[in-house]
């Protein structure tokens, strides 16, 4: 089952309708939106390196303002282009900033109607901000539900053919879990921070994800652990052989920003 697109937002073509394109230029200015946002970025970092692994590009509004302020205005009218026009803002504002490392970029799989349109769009992007391709990453949102798994195996493969990584977002917490990893084994996973929340007073949290971290490495997925806030949660992750993190312990995100990090003593 394809994502369904109401038809304000389609075009006819020799091979059926499909989502109106926008140029670079368009996505940038905001066509086919009637709100304005940007970006704050979070590093996720490489404990063992003590270095900076990757920078997710996280939604806000052109203030500053929540991400709910800007997620609750995507609608099925809207969410193709919003999606897009994210995948160009992120891009920009990472090579105006210098981001050092990877950029992580969540994309709605509900969006997606051909992952090649997207791609050209991502394509377009890098060129013009001279941001290269080898350094994005691509986080799947488990948190929207998807019920075609092989539409977002489709995504992950065309993805992976030019090049760019993959992930799952909050894994654990969505409707893919277990079932999507059987079937495609992206780049990473990043654990949800739910599971991760005072992991050091709970047991169950603790076998769970060390199974999770176990079968990941012997598969070859590298798990990122996100929304470690306290030393505590950090030294029982530590132990378990999981090497990047994610949350306020080391920063938090960043308005327009590559943000500052700090990596505590244990």
């Amino acid at each position: 089952m394809r994502p369904s697109f109401p038809e304000a937002q389609l075009i006819d073509t020799p091979n059926g309708k499909v989502p109106k394109l926008y140029s670079c230029a368009e996505c940038r200015s905001g066509a086919g939106l009637d709100f304005a946002f940007s970006m704050a970025f979070q590093p996720i970092i490489d404990w063992n390196q003590k270095k900076i692994y990757s920078h997710e590009a996280l939604v806000r509004g052109t203030q500053g303002e929540s991400a709910y302020s800007i997620l609750s205005k995507v609608n099925q009218t809207n969410r193709y282009q919003f999606d897009q026009s994210c995948r160009i803002k992120a891009i920009q504002l990472a090579s105006q900033i210098q981001i050092p490392a990877l950029l992580n970029i969540n994309f709605l799989p509900n969006a997606v109607y051909q992952p090649e349109t997207c791609i050209r769009t991502t394509l377009e992007a890098s060129r013009e901000y001279n941001f290269p391709l080898n350094r994005l990453v691509f986080e799947l949102t488990e948190g929207e539900e998807v019920q075609d798994h092989n539409h977002i195996i489709n995504i992950f493969k065309a993805y992976q053919k030019y090049g760019f990584l993959t992930a799952i977002d909050d894994f654990g917490s969505g409707y893919s879990g277990l079932n999507l990893l059987a079937k495609f084994q992206p780049d990473l996973i990043k654990l949800d921070m739910e599971l991760i929340r005072n992991i050091h007073t709970n047991s169950v949290a603790r076998k769970l994800t060390k199974a999770i971290a176990d079968v990941c490495h012997e598969i070859g997925i590298l798990v990122i652990a996100e929304g470690v806030e306290t030393l505590e949660e950090l030294k029982v992750l530590v132990d378990m052989g999981i090497n990047l993190y994610q949350g306020y312990l080391f920063s938090k995100p960043a308005f327009e920003s590559a943000g500052e990090i700090q990596f505590p003593s244990l």
